[in-house]
């Protein structure tokens, strides 16, 4: 990057997956971007755009927020226009944070009076009507997401969310004050005599909304939100991206940690259409009557086929809390063994690897040890294809559990 190249907006993601999608959006509206896996070791390469994914959703506060700061630090020395963060769609965060705390601490960074908070992503049916999170048309709270089994959300109201793990108020601004440009500024000038710092909570239901909030707020050095914001920061360019292949059949692999229903329904349409898969149990694997070697046997003994390797949970019922729960305490082990059959296959050649959720994502990514990648083709809303900055013949495709097509299993290993 020369002396005078400067980084158009800085996005960092609490989570590996949300920075994939971040960038696939960005991507999409013609801005090229890479991803890096945790704060960078040396000057970006030249780019419109720099994602920075950390693993901070479920890590204590102050860890969140001194990581946070540490990117944030180091996109404003690379001279980076605006920063953005990106949290998940479905505001994944405890009564006590991270996403408050963590925006009270780069509002303070930047100097900004307030920001707006738009965690919606129309496409994937989130969105946000009178200060309210709404999944597909359910408030979030009444949602699959009361049932998270490390984040059960108890409140659709964002500004409610916000209460108790933020120092600063939410003002609600409707769609029909959004449309009154002149009016918005009044409110904001009077607001904000009473409220030095606050959190602006926009109505987001579609396409619209996003470009009149991008109208009203893009010019904000900081910005917060999930992707869905992102794609109206910079309309009208032309998708640019690394992608193609050559015509030679690849050799895939699917590691599925994720337990929400779009998944299951994913890996129900994958077993059903003749996909092989392979459960790997928690129990099993603590008692030793199942391990790494076998699961990754099984993958080497059919060569010519993408073999699908999930959490057996998925076969229990993924919204009763004892699930929740045991899902809860295995999901560790989960994760090291799906990082561990993704090392494995990065070794033995494979030219796919395809990802379910988030912290098996996280998981996977920290131990194949990439730290940059160009962005591809985008195989759902927010799931594109990276490419490894250091090894352009393998191609990664990361999703979180509530994203992507009934068929994406076989979409995304199907180029």
């Amino acid at each position: 990057m020369d002396g005078h190249s400067t980084i158009r907006i800085g996005v960092i993601a609490d989570d590996f997956t949300g920075g994939s999608d971040a960038a696939s959006f960005l991507v999409e509206s013609g801005v090229g971007t890479i991803l890096y896996n945790g704060v960078p070791s040396r000057p970006p390469r030249d780019c419109g755009a720099v994602v920075i994914a950390l693993k901070t959703r479920s890590v204590p506060a102050d860890e969140a927020v001194r990581q946070t700061l540490r990117a944030a630090r180091w996109l404003r020395e690379n001279r980076a226009e605006k920063l953005y963060f990106k949290y998940c769609s479905t505001f994944d965060s405890t009564p006590e944070g991270n996403i408050g705390p963590v925006l009270d601490n780069l509002l303070d960074f930047t100097g900004a009076a307030f920001t707006v908070l738009c965690p919606s992503l129309p496409v994937n049916g989130r969105t946000v009507r009178n200060g309210v999170l709404y999944v597909d048309g359910i408030p979030l709270a009444e949602s699959p997401m009361k049932n998270h089994p490390l984040n059960p959300m108890w409140a659709s109201s964002l500004s409610e969310l916000m209460r108790g793990q933020s120092k600063y108020p939410c003002l609600v601004l409707e769609r029909r004050q959004m449309e009154d440009g002149a009016g918005v500024s009044a409110l904001l000038e009077r607001y904000r005599a009473d409220h030095p710092h606050f959190y602006m909570v926009p109505d987001y239901e579609d396409g619209g909304d996003g470009i009149r909030i991008a109208g009203l707020f893009g010019g904000l050095p900081l910005l917060s939100g999930g992707s869905g914001l992102l794609e109206h920061l910079y309309p009208g360019g032309q998708a640019e991206g690394r992608g193609g292949g050559d015509s030679r059949r690849e050799r895939s692999l699917i590691l599925c940690g994720s337990c929400s229903r779009t998944t299951n329904g994913q890996i129900r349409h994958f077993q059903v259409h003749g996909g092989r898969s392979c459960a790997v149990d928690a129990e099993k694997l603590l008692s030793g009557e199942q391990t790494v070697a076998e699961i990754w046997r099984f993958v080497s003994d059919h060569p010519d086929e993408t073999v699908l390797v999930y959490s057996d949970a998925v076969e229990k019922d993924p919204d009763s809390r004892g699930a929740g729960e045991k899902l809860a305490r295995a999901s560790a082990l989960i994760e090291r063994t799906m990082a561990e059959l993704g090392a494995l296959a990065e070794r033995a050649g494979f030219d796919r690897i395809v990802v379910a959720g988030g912290e098996t994502s996280g998981a996977v990514m920290l131990r194949l040890g990439y730290d940059a990648y160009y962005i591809g083709r985008s195989i759902a809303p927010g799931v594109p294809e990276m490419t490894p900055i250091d090894n352009a013949r393998l191609k990664i495709i990361l999703k979180s559990g509530n994203f992507g097509q009934e068929d994406f299993f076989e979409r995304a290993v199907n180029p």
